[in-house]
């Protein structure tokens, strides 16, 4: 065993080895533009974005001319969002979402509020869990979109997306889902769930890192985005802009690898999981597990240590990578608005920790972490301040 431990697998994941086998040729061999429709090259780099864009559609329940490559799940969500709201502005001007969804979604919706959209943040239950009738609730004659994560990237509660997808195809209302943290994990269609947009990255599911993808439902109903990005017209005029072949070919290889081994990975790191939660709250008195206790991402654990700080927790943990949150909020000195709007006071919140698992965390890389951090927070509880890390 190697260590640093990495345990922060909802950051970003390790690009599998298969990943990366799949992508070199791409780079030095097949490096045509996809948009190159003269030449062989070209062809060849096209063929491989088509073959991707139909490993993606299929790991969702999507046509793959539903599938369209951005820069990432924020990309994502961005288009989706904005461009909701700018095609349906004639319909109306309302958007809402929960309280618990990531910065990607809630930032956006604090620009398009600046622009004269109205955003309903509905609240979640101790759990996380968002109730489809609140959603319902929320919803108004002037509702273009509601946005639902389908899978927090905290706690990682999964959320009731069929039922929520239902609401709001009785309303006639859009359904958008950031599936970041989902897609390749749990199983997901979008046609049984109503979901009409939906946003993914690859390199949350062992992928590269600068590639994601939205769904824009195209039939029954098909559904309206407007362009954020214009010159050229690519991705049928979506989103503009030269495709990153590589790091397309290396997510539709992903999203193969994942929908052939979703079902094993899930079991074996649930077990890994709970060996971890059950070895950490066995030896340390006053812990407390947060998220759903069975609706929830198996390779999750977020863990409150009452009476210390996580901050101090992850400088005396240098020898195993986990956070205290979002990755794409750790600039943030504000406390986690996921774990606030869960119930937890500012000092439980800063006492939290995410220990995210992957398809390459081991057995003995959990016993050593139940070791360690066990060992730490004793320490750190008692006051002393000579404790030190193991060498790396």
């Amino acid at each position: 065993m190697k260590l640093p431990v990495y345990l922060d697998n909802h950051a970003t994941t390790k690009v599998d080895p298969r990943v990366v086998d799949t992508m070199l040729p791409y780079f030095s061999e097949n490096y045509g533009n996809a948009a190159s429709k003269q030449h062989e090259f070209g062809w060849r780099a096209e063929a491989a974005v088509e073959k991707a864009r139909a490993q993606v559609a299929a790991l969702v329940g999507a046509l793959p001319e539903e599938i369209v490559f951005v820069s990432g799940a924020t990309e994502s969500v961005n288009l989706a969002l904005k461009g909701v709201a700018e095609a349906y502005a004639f319909k109306g001007n309302h958007i809402v979402t929960a309280k618990t969804e990531h910065r990607a979604v809630l930032d956006t919706c604090s620009r398009l509020e600046k622009y004269g959209f109205a955003v309903t943040y509905v609240p979640v239950d101790n759990h996380g869990t968002v109730s489809p009738d609140e959603i319902r609730k929320a919803i108004e004659e002037k509702t273009v979109l509601v946005s639902v994560m389908f899978a927090n990237n905290e706690i990682g509660t999964i959320a009731p997306v069929q039922e929520i997808g239902a609401r709001c195809r009785e309303a006639g209302v859009i359904f958008h889902t950031d599936a970041t943290q989902a897609v390749g994990k749990i199983p997901i269609d979008v046609t049984k769930m109503g979901v009409d947009l939906l946003s993914c990255s690859a390199h949350k599911m062992y992928g590269p890192k600068g590639i994601g993808a939205l769904y824009v439902r195209k039939h029954g109903p098909r559904v309206r985005v407007m362009s954020q990005m214009d010159g050229g017209g690519h991705e049928r005029g979506i989103r503009s802009g030269t495709l990153n072949v590589p790091a397309i070919v290396g997510f539709g290889k992903a999203a193969e690898i994942a929908m052939e081994e979703m079902a094993s990975d899930g079991k074996r790191l649930a077990i890994l999981r709970d060996k971890l939660v059950d070895g950490i709250t066995a030896a340390i008195e006053s812990t407390s597990v947060n998220g759903h206790p069975i609706l929830r991402l198996s390779h999750n654990a977020n863990i409150t240590f009452s009476g210390v700080r996580a901050d101090e927790l992850m400088m005396q943990m240098k020898d195993i990578a986990v956070s205290s949150g979002s990755a794409c909020s750790s600039a943030s000195p504000e406390p986690s608005h996921v774990l606030r709007a869960i119930g937890l006071q500012d000092r439980d919140v800063l006492a939290s920790l995410r220990f995210g698992l992957g398809r390459f965390t081991t057995e003995a890389e959990i016993e050593y972490a139940i070791t360690r951090i066990v060992e730490i927070v004793q320490v750190v509880r008692k006051g002393t301040q000579q404790y030190q890390p193991a060498q790396i």
